[in-house]
């Protein structure tokens, strides 16, 4: 079946009630059982959802996975990941991620005695120096957030499954339509659904999918036993927003490479960070590992100070300033005081993430009225 097709029927039956085409939502928090322990597979809601069903469903057919789990967030699907370690294991990851995890990893979970390692992981060779019978887990996010960074997936599992440890994959930024981590050996893959899955800019929501089914009951006990589930109106929600992921990423990837075209070639812009330049560095993996380039680019100013950028954040019209990504409009974000903010200045700027970095989400806008206000903005710098 076909990624599109997918989309709209994966996981979705019609409801064998009333035959309705999209699923119900279930709005209830417990189920009348037949008698004590027998039930149909739902007894109470956080456990288990016939809505959150259909999505999980949904989900992990879009990945090629077996199990999908849903989540409150995606801080609450990271979390679920974390909370499979014990006190004394070691985490690889890279020194280039979303600030949230940066900050649950460091600030949360550090103190349980779990050990994070922050590298470049640009080059799998330097796993090495890191790997030692305590290493547990590698976590990577490729492109990163927010320097588009590309990570070799195959070439860090193989690694990994030398010595036995489990590669879990962010794979927010690139969406199931881009990339598919476990067809390139990843155990889990983690979704911020409030992204591209979504779409909408109208759901909070996180998602794990894996093959491994002891794996998946693992995650399935942390859940349940945490809580940390969503409720069937943004499952719901999100099912619907699924129907038109593919659609939403074509354009979300043709608007991105206009725009990367657009910025690069720009007087008054300095970098621009985009994996479909073929100057971009790991561009040829970029190209093996995902099947488009998508729609996040992040750039400097040549006047590159953060008076400037604020300027031509505060200038722009269609491109909303605000943090989030993935959703059908355009958004303009500012790193350093927003989605990273958690990170000390000075590994921000020591892994390459400057004060004055701006980061888009080009949405599905016309893309000759995105172009004319990024223009119209730089006029004004």
């Amino acid at each position: 079946m076909k990624f599109g097709t997918k989309a709209i029927h994966a996981g979705v039956e019609p409801d064998p009630t009333t035959g309705a085409i999209m699923t119900p939502i279930y709005q209830t928090s417990t189920y009348v059982q037949e008698s004590p322990g027998k039930h149909k597979g739902y007894a109470y809601a956080r456990g288990a959802n016939p809505t959150r069903n259909a999505l999980q469903k949904s989900i992990a057919a879009l990945e090629d996975g077996k199990f999908g789990l849903c989540f409150s967030s995606g801080m609450g699907a990271t979390d679920a990941v974390i909370k499979l370690l014990s006190p004394g294991d070691e985490v690889i990851t890279s020194n280039d991620l979303y600030g949230g995890s940066y900050r649950m990893f460091k600030r949360v979970f550090e103190k349980f005695g779990i050990k994070f390692h922050f590298i470049d992981l640009t080059d799998s060779k330097n796993i090495h120096q890191y790997l030692n019978a305590n290493t547990k887990l590698m976590w990577l996010e490729t492109p990163s957030n927010p320097l588009m960074r590309i990570i070799d997936i195959a070439a860090c599992c193989e690694v990994a499954k030398k010595h036995n440890i489990m590669v879990a994959v962010d794979n927010t930024f690139a969406s199931p339509y881009l990339q598919n981590p476990l067809a390139l050996g990843a155990d889990i893959v983690m979704h911020s659904v409030t992204k591209y899955l979504g779409g909408h800019s109208d759901v909070i929501m996180g998602a794990l999918i894996v093959n491994d089914e002891k794996l998946y009951s693992d995650l399935a006990f942390i859940a349940n036993s945490c809580g940390a589930v969503p409720g069937p109106q943004d499952s719901f929600l999100v099912l619907r927003g699924i129907k038109t992921l593919h659609l939403r990423m074509e354009r979300h990837c043709f608007n991105g490479t206009k725009v990367a075209e657009f910025l690069k070639n720009h007087a008054k812009v300095g970098k621009v960070y985009w994996p479909g330049f073929s100057d971009h560095p790991n561009h040829d993996i970029a190209k093996r590992q995902m099947r488009d380039f998508g729609g996040m680019i992040s750039f400097t100013l040549k006047n590159d100070t953060v008076e400037n950028a604020i300027k031509l954040m505060e200038s722009v019209e269609l491109f909303s300033l605000a943090e989030s990504l993935g959703g059908v409009e355009s958004l303009i974000n500012h790193p350093a005081s927003m989605t990273h903010a958690s990170i000390p200045k000075e590994e921000r700027i020591k892994n390459g993430l400057s004060d004055s970095l701006i980061r888009l989400s080009v949405g599905v806008e016309d893309i000759e009225d995105l172009l004319a206000d990024l223009d119209n903005a730089l006029a004004k710098v």
